[in-house]
């Protein structure tokens, strides 16, 4: 921890590895552990190259700077609360992350505008919220064929429908998955990552 009311969290790996991202703090804000952010872009692969992120309420931003320290060519960052929002602008600009592109916006009202669609999506909302149903009912108008969606809950979320769930793991009161849109879709091809 850095001075009283500020937080840090380290990128664990890629081309910012072991730089510290600075964030306020504020209520529901709580960056994903370090073990979880392994274990997740174990996951994923190690390198996003070439794929566009979308981190949906990015609080520290520490899962979206980890997509662009992974060769992510897009990230977008969405996050409402102006002081966390001014956190990632600064943090943005010592890491000189040209591929983050920030929108200070409540993430329902960005989705419903969004007109592009995404091969990654970070879901990790308050957890007093309630807002992870919502936002996986929203989701796929901006989700490409096989997307993988990474969730953070207290409890685990059903994979059902057009959702397949690929891993889940636990970390003390931590749920987190990861799931792949559109595999029961017959028409579709599925995209590795």
């Amino acid at each position: 921890m850095g001075s009283r009311g500020v937080g840090q969290v380290r990128i664990i790996g890629g081309a910012y590895r072991r730089r510290l991202l600075a964030f306020p703090s504020r209520p529901g804000l709580r960056p994903t552990p370090d073990r979880v952010r392994e274990t997740l872009f174990n996951w994923l692969g190690q390198s996003l190259r070439g794929l566009a992120c979308l981190d949906l309420f990015a609080g520290c931003g520490g899962l979206g700077f980890e997509a662009a320290s992974r060769g992510a060519h897009r990230v977008v960052m969405v996050e409402r609360d102006r002081a966390a929002f001014a956190a990632l602008a600064a943090n943005r600009e010592r890491l000189h992350a040209s591929s983050v592109e920030l929108v200070c916006a409540d993430a329902f009202a960005w989705l419903d505008r969004a007109a592009e669609c995404f091969d990654v999506v970070f879901l990790d909302p308050p957890f007093r919220q309630n807002s992870l149903p919502q936002a996986m009912e929203r989701l796929p108008p901006v989700l490409r064929h096989g997307a993988r969606v990474y969730l953070e809950c207290e409890s685990a979320l059903a994979a059902e429908g057009m959702w397949r769930e690929l891993r889940a793991a636990r970390a003390g009161q931590v749920s987190y998955q990861l799931l792949e849109w559109g595999h029961d879709d017959p028409g579709s091809v599925s995209r590795d990552l």
